[in-house]
């Protein structure tokens, strides 16, 4: 640690040393509206050779400042997707402000015929990758998720949409949050007619963007940049379809946009398994989860506006009420700890009715130019009816050990109320800030279950049976707290410094009360309190960190290094059915550097350094017997310990925007001391575990313990470029990734040790609105070793392929193809499923406009639709397969709603469509 610490102020001392910077602030803005313009590239030039010297772009208000250490005469370049560049000479000696810098919409001569070179696709800015959307071609009536797919290192990846290796967690909209964290309903409510340019970067924590101190807290984010000619008018899509086997779908997604207030409203209700309203009849991803047979019905809204000058609002909510019919064959091979194998097989069927309110908002008050407030909070609401049956069966390489069959009904609640509020403030001197911040968090979970259960064991002496009736109830009360104040302070021209303090506290209240049913059914019958799997627990965790950070910022080099003393408490207590109460208390240094370095404007490293600790989680802590399923037992521990992570994260981006390359590379290691894992017990004889309590023969108690030795590596790397002879772009990725799960089984401390391989490519076209395509292949090559029992030894492989091809022909007719064809190889027996999906429709366009479509489409046209997958657990391999969604045939109508402002008409309106 004295070497991390010695690191860092090795650091200070050398940023010190550098020489003085000057800043160059300014704001863009349309020069017919008179508003400022989102997203500009301000360019610093060179006046001897037009070298980009320095180069930023502008924020949501089109203010800029960006910094460079050089004196003398420059060039300011100002450039916007759809207006003119625009040129300022300046004389740079010390900090400027350049005032307000106006650009005008470039106009368009219809009649002229230019000969161009293709199109620069993107442009890096530090973090930010920025792209033209008219770089990517898509069908006039494709969603901005078809067109974000098309994107270098973009990719979707069992329904979850990735860029540059991370999942994407929110979607801005002209740098405005929309619909929260539901990047899927985002993407689907928004045309890509509409969008100007996209931007892909990490965005920081609200702490961080009004300090300006790196938290390492960030979110991998998409903010959409529309056109300024459709950000006032109504657009949207609605569909209605039916099908054979009485499949039924209508949806909707409606956009009023008015400058800064819009208002998005979609709807949905159907039964193909589609959970979001999507523009692509054909579409996979958001139409087919493949897991059971889910019906939805969806009622969301989202709203921005600025009211007055002052305040930003954001919010949206979402309704939604689903049922899901699931069919679940699962097969464990478990860790033992000599060369015998245990197995475990599993059927079950599940039925779950599911109503999930969900709301947010966001209200961001400037109240002068020194002094900001912001308030976000959020709500969810979830009621679920289960009816749940299952069949299980464990057995040895001699036959079987024991069974269950089990019955379950059950009503859930749950209730999450969460606030933040910040409180930023900037002095005169520059660099000088204060930061407050705030966080409320309650939640409430009410859980009623009823069960009847059959178990059989089967010993040496014969065959035995045990009947189980019981209900069992649960209530989860939480309630967490956080303040904490910042202050930073410049320290010359490019240093800046950080004092932080944050105290919190997160308490759980955690009651289980079972009972068992006797006399009678569950209503007759009389119940009596089942002391051995009832119990009551609390849980207070109260946290103090004190924190000193240090930053430096030049033209291309930026290195932040902290340092953190966290003290922790963590209380458990339990009063039935035996009091008890346990205190521990630790002490943590958490060291954190950060560094960023540019290469040139448009190649740039990130590395990072971060630890943390982590609480174990109340239902982790809990001392009281699960026997949701009698076989495999699971219990809490309460003196669970906190975790401790060190990680290294590493992210390069490089693109060229003369040869429209690209580079992303990606890697993350990971370890973690005291790692949260869990222990099996496997009963080699009936075993008392507490007073009342055995475990059969053959039965598992599993339990949470503290264990060293976790390790975990994973690396991506994608490269793109233009297919130019196909009018296409060429992305060809490879990943790897290592891990290491410490696991005690019997007492033996054991590691399932995994490596993996993935690689891939696509290939998405950029031809014409008239014709698109996206050829995508994966290829992951899987090794699994365990040092307890080498029997578990394993390889497996999975690729997959898919093909989308959309085509409008002759006379406006419309031919979709989505094709996904998967191959499983090294699964357990009768799991080495191999299938292909193939949805296939034939459309056409209909109405003067074309904006209506009449479709017949064909689900899984082979037939041969199926869900397989693979889990790696601590102590078991799993494999699973769930039922689908099958074949079926759908007569739809969809109607494309486009009606933009400025006083347009349609002969003005479909000019645009046609030359964007």
């Amino acid at each position: 640690m004295k070497y991390l610490l010695s690191l860092a102020l090795f650091l200070s001392g050398l940023c010190g040393a550098f020489s003085q910077t000057y800043t160059v602030r300014g704001k863009v803005q349309d020069t017919g509206n008179q508003q400022g313009i989102p997203y500009a590239n301000v360019l610093l030039l060179s006046v001897a050779d037009s070298a980009q010297v320095a180069g930023v772009i502008s924020d949501p208000e089109g203010n800029f400042e960006l910094t460079t250490s050089s004196e003398g005469d420059f060039i300011l370049k100002i450039q916007y997707l759809g207006y003119q560049s625009a040129f300022k000479s300046i004389h740079i000696t010390g900090d400027l402000d350049i005032g307000t810098l106006g650009i005008g919409e470039e106009a368009t001569a219809l009649s002229e015929v230019v000969v161009a070179a293709r199109r620069s696709s993107g442009t890096q800015k530090s973090d930010t990758t920025m792209y033209n959307a008219d770089a990517f071609k898509t069908m006039k009536d494709a969603s901005a998720q078809v067109l974000i797919e098309k994107l270098p290192g973009v990719v979707s990846d069992n329904g979850t949409l990735q860029a540059q290796g991370e999942s994407i967690a929110q979607i801005l909209v002209d740098g405005k949050p929309f619909f929260g964290t539901d990047v899927k309903t985002a993407l689907q409510n928004l045309p890509a007619e509409v969008i100007q340019s996209i931007e892909i970067f990490d965005q920081k924590s609200e702490k961080a963007q009004l300090s300006g101190f790196d938290d390492g807290q960030r979110l991998k984010t998409i903010n959409i940049i529309t056109k300024p000619n459709r950000r006032k008018g109504q657009f949207g899509k609605a569909t209605a379809g039916y099908g054979t086997d009485e499949r039924y779908m209508a949806g909707a997604s409606i956009n009023a946009f008015d400058e800064d207030r819009r208002i998005t409203f979609t709807g949905l209700t159907n039964n193909i398994n589609m959970l979001n309203y999507s523009s692509d009849p054909n579409s996979q991803d958001n139409s087919n989860p493949q897991e059971g047979i889910i019906t939805t019905n969806i009622l969301g809204l989202n709203y921005t506006d600025l009211w007055g000058e002052k305040i930003k609002v954001t919010g949206s909510y979402v309704f939604s009420k689903r049922e899901n019919v699931g069919v679940v064959n699962r097969f464990r091979d478990f860790v033992t700890t000599d060369e015998s194998s245990q197995f475990y097989t599993e059927t079950a069927t599940d039925f779950r009715s599911n109503d999930q309110h969900q709301a947010h908002l966001r209200l961001d008050y400037n109240i002068d130019d020194k002094n900001r407030i912001l308030y976000i909070p959020r709500f969810s609401a979830r009621f679920e009816t289960e009816r749940s049956a299952f069949t299980g069966q464990t057995e040895d390489g001699s036959g079987l050990i024991n069974e269950v069959d089990n019955l379950k009904t059950g009503y859930y609640k749950d209730y999450d109320l969460f606030n933040r509020l910040l409180y930023s403030h900037k002095f005169d001197k520059p660099g000088r800030t204060l930061t407050l911040r705030a966080n409320f968090a309650n939640n409430l979970n009410i859980d009623e279950s009823d069960r009847k259960a059959r178990n059989t064991y089967y010993e040496s002496d014969g065959v035995r049976n045990e009947n189980l009736d019981q209900r069992t109830t649960r209530e989860r009360t939480g309630d967490s707290w956080e303040t904490g104040i910042s202050y930073t302070e410049a320290l010359g021209k490019r240093g800046q410094m950080e004092i932080e303090y944050e105290i919190g506290n997160r308490g759980n209240d955690s009651d289980k009360l079972t009972f068992d049913v006797e006399g009678g059914d569950f209503e007759t019958g009389t119940l009596y309190l089942d002391t051995a799997l009832s119990n009551t627990f609390q849980s207070e965790y109260l946290t103090q960190e004190l924190e000193v950070g240090y930053q430096y910022s030049a033209e291309k080099l930026k290195v932040q290094a902290e340092v953190q003393y966290q003290d922790a408490q963590l209380d458990n207590s339990q009063e039935f059915p035996e009091p008890f109460e346990l205190s521990r208390n630790f002490n943590s240094i958490l060291p954190t550097v950060r560094m960023e370095y540019k290469f040139s404007p448009n190649t740039n490293i990130q590395l990072d350094y971060d630890t943390q600790t982590n609480e174990p989680h109340i239902s982790q802590l809990q001392s009281v017997i699960d026997n949701s399923n009698p076989l495999q037992l699971r219990t809490g521990n309460p003196e669970l310990d906190q975790s401790y992570r060190n990680q290294w994260r590493m992210r390069l981006r490089s693109n060229n925007p003369d040869t429209d390359k690209s580079w992303f590379v990606y890697a993350q290691a990971s370890v973690v001391d005291n790692y949260i894992t869990n222990s099996s017990f496997i009963a080699q004889e009936p075993t008392e575990i507490q007073d009342g309590i055995i475990l059969e023969k053959g039965s598992q108690l599993n339990k949470p313990v503290n264990l060293d030795g976790y390790f975990e590596f994973r690396s991506w790397m994608n490269y793109g470029m233009p297919l130019d002879f196909i009018k296409s772009k060429l992305n060809v990725n490879l990943g790897g990734g290592v891990s290491k799960l410490p696991s005690l089984v019997n007492d033996a401390v054991g590691f399932n040790n995994s490596q993996r391989i993935v690689t891939g490519f696509s290939v998405n076209s950029s031809i014409s609105d008239q014709i698109d395509f996206n050829i995508w292949s994966r290829s992951s090559f899987n090794d699994v070793e365990n040092t307890v029992n080498p029997s578990l030894n394993n390889h497996f492989f999975q690729q997959r392929f898919r093909v989308n091809f959309n085509w409008i022909f002759w006379a406006g007719f419309v031919y979709r193809l989505d094709l996904n064809h998967q191959i499983n190889s090294g699964l357990s027996e009768g799991y080495d499923n191999n299938f292909s999906l193939v949805n296939m429709s034939l459309g056409k366009k209909v109405f003067g406009n074309q904006r209506g479509e009449v479709s017949l489409m064909v689900y899984d046209l082979l037939g041969q639709n199926a869900n397989v997958r693979r889990n790696i657990a601590e102590t078991y391999i799993e494999d699973v397969q769930t039922n689908v969604l099958q074949q079926y045939v759908m007569l739809s109508f969809t109607y494309n709603l486009r009606r933009f402002s400025k006083g347009m008409d349609e002969d003005k309106y479909n000019q645009m469509y046609q030359n964007n």
